[in-house]
Protein backbone atom coordinates (compact mmCIF):
# COMPACT_ATOMS: atom_id res chain seq x y z
CA UNK A 1 0.00 0.00 0.00
CA UNK A 2 2.80 2.61 0.84
CA UNK A 3 4.65 2.01 -2.33
CA UNK A 4 1.31 2.51 -4.21
CA UNK A 5 1.02 6.05 -2.77
CA UNK A 6 4.68 6.50 -3.13
CA UNK A 7 4.52 5.43 -6.56
CA UNK A 8 1.22 7.48 -7.54
CA UNK A 9 2.65 10.62 -5.42
CA UNK A 10 5.98 10.98 -7.70
CA UNK A 11 3.28 10.65 -10.43
CA UNK A 12 0.98 13.39 -9.82
CA UNK A 13 4.44 15.80 -8.35
CA UNK A 14 5.96 14.68 -12.30
CA UNK A 15 2.64 16.15 -13.49
CA UNK A 16 2.20 19.56 -11.39
CA UNK A 17 5.88 19.54 -12.71
CA UNK A 18 5.56 19.27 -15.96
CA UNK A 19 3.11 21.23 -16.46
CA UNK A 20 4.77 24.01 -14.76
CA UNK A 21 7.91 23.60 -16.72
CA UNK A 22 5.47 24.16 -19.78
CA UNK A 23 3.89 27.00 -18.19
CA UNK A 24 7.06 28.69 -17.58
CA UNK A 25 8.58 27.46 -20.92
CA UNK A 26 5.44 29.64 -22.94
CA UNK A 27 5.59 32.52 -20.36
CA UNK A 28 9.35 32.98 -21.76
CA UNK A 29 8.84 32.85 -25.57
CA UNK A 30 8.87 36.04 -27.61
CA UNK A 31 5.04 36.58 -28.54
CA UNK A 32 3.50 34.74 -25.39
CA UNK A 33 1.03 32.83 -25.98
CA UNK A 34 -0.07 33.72 -29.08
CA UNK A 35 3.62 33.31 -30.90
CA UNK A 36 2.39 35.97 -32.91
CA UNK A 37 5.21 38.98 -34.76
CA UNK A 38 6.89 39.89 -31.47
CA UNK A 39 8.30 43.95 -32.06
CA UNK A 40 11.32 42.66 -29.68
CA UNK A 41 14.45 41.62 -31.35
CA UNK A 42 16.54 39.04 -29.69
CA UNK A 43 20.42 39.52 -29.92
CA UNK A 44 23.62 37.39 -28.64
CA UNK A 45 27.08 38.42 -28.35
CA UNK A 46 27.61 38.23 -32.03
CA UNK A 47 24.59 40.70 -32.91
CA UNK A 48 25.08 43.30 -30.23
CA UNK A 49 27.65 45.60 -31.26
CA UNK A 50 25.83 46.14 -34.47
CA UNK A 51 22.05 46.41 -33.43
CA UNK A 52 23.36 49.18 -30.73
CA UNK A 53 25.86 51.26 -33.04
CA UNK A 54 23.35 53.92 -33.96
CA UNK A 55 20.20 54.92 -33.11
CA UNK A 56 18.40 54.20 -29.75
CA UNK A 57 18.05 50.98 -28.71
CA UNK A 58 16.56 49.89 -25.34
CA UNK A 59 17.72 45.96 -24.38
CA UNK A 60 16.13 43.62 -21.60
CA UNK A 61 18.81 41.81 -19.94
CA UNK A 62 17.06 38.24 -18.55
CA UNK A 63 17.02 35.26 -18.50
CA UNK A 64 14.08 32.66 -18.72
CA UNK A 65 14.27 30.86 -15.17
CA UNK A 66 14.07 34.25 -13.61
CA UNK A 67 10.51 35.24 -12.54
CA UNK A 68 10.58 38.98 -12.40
CA UNK A 69 12.16 38.84 -16.10
CA UNK A 70 9.23 36.89 -16.93
CA UNK A 71 7.25 39.78 -14.97
CA UNK A 72 8.96 42.37 -17.17
CA UNK A 73 8.34 40.74 -21.21
CA UNK A 74 4.81 42.08 -21.39
CA UNK A 75 6.26 45.27 -20.30
CA UNK A 76 8.90 45.10 -23.04
CA UNK A 77 6.33 43.85 -25.61
CA UNK A 78 4.38 47.31 -24.57
CA UNK A 79 7.22 49.07 -24.64
CA UNK A 80 8.24 47.65 -28.63
CA UNK A 81 4.90 48.41 -29.78
CA UNK A 82 4.93 52.25 -28.62
CA UNK A 83 7.89 52.96 -29.69
CA UNK A 84 7.90 51.02 -33.05
CA UNK A 85 9.52 53.44 -35.66
CA UNK A 86 11.51 55.42 -33.69
CA UNK A 87 14.09 53.05 -31.87
CA UNK A 88 14.66 49.27 -31.53
CA UNK A 89 13.63 47.26 -28.30
CA UNK A 90 15.47 43.72 -27.72
CA UNK A 91 16.26 41.51 -25.32
CA UNK A 92 19.66 39.74 -24.43
CA UNK A 93 19.72 36.11 -22.71
CA UNK A 94 22.34 36.67 -19.99
CA UNK A 95 23.00 32.62 -19.65
CA UNK A 96 23.47 32.65 -23.59
CA UNK A 97 25.17 36.34 -23.90
CA UNK A 98 27.56 35.92 -21.28
CA UNK A 99 30.24 37.89 -22.58
CA UNK A 100 28.18 40.86 -23.12
CA UNK A 101 26.38 40.59 -19.91
CA UNK A 102 30.06 40.64 -17.99
CA UNK A 103 31.32 43.40 -19.97
CA UNK A 104 28.07 45.80 -18.71
CA UNK A 105 28.40 44.39 -15.43
CA UNK A 106 24.92 42.90 -15.43
CA UNK A 107 24.94 41.48 -11.89
CA UNK A 108 21.26 41.24 -11.56
CA UNK A 109 18.18 41.07 -13.63
CA UNK A 110 16.12 42.04 -15.07
CA UNK A 111 18.38 44.57 -16.39
CA UNK A 112 17.37 47.19 -18.99
CA UNK A 113 19.76 49.47 -20.78
CA UNK A 114 19.09 52.46 -23.06
CA UNK A 115 21.89 52.77 -25.48
CA UNK A 116 22.65 55.89 -28.27
CA UNK A 117 24.81 55.32 -30.81
CA UNK A 118 26.14 52.87 -28.93
CA UNK A 119 27.20 54.10 -25.62
CA UNK A 120 24.79 53.73 -22.57
CA UNK A 121 22.86 56.37 -21.67
CA UNK A 122 19.67 55.22 -19.04
CA UNK A 123 19.83 51.66 -16.62
CA UNK A 124 17.29 50.76 -14.88
CA UNK A 125 17.73 47.51 -12.54
CA UNK A 126 14.44 45.20 -11.52
CA UNK A 127 11.15 45.03 -12.86
CA UNK A 128 10.40 48.74 -14.56
CA UNK A 129 6.86 49.62 -16.05
CA UNK A 130 6.06 50.40 -19.50
CA UNK A 131 6.13 54.26 -19.10
CA UNK A 132 9.01 55.06 -17.84
CA UNK A 133 10.78 52.81 -20.27
CA UNK A 134 8.96 54.87 -23.08
CA UNK A 135 10.01 58.16 -21.43
CA UNK A 136 13.81 57.03 -21.37
CA UNK A 137 14.05 56.05 -24.48
CA UNK A 138 12.01 59.27 -25.83
CA UNK A 139 14.54 61.18 -23.72
CA UNK A 140 17.85 59.92 -25.60
CA UNK A 141 15.93 60.35 -29.32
Amino acid sequence: MNKMMIGTGLLITALIMGGCNKAEQDATEPGGESQGESAVVELNDTSFEGAIASGVVLVDFWAPWCPPCRQQLPLVDKAAELLAGKAIVAKMNVDEAKATAGKFNISSIPTLIVFKDGKEVKKFVGVTQTDALVEAVNAAL
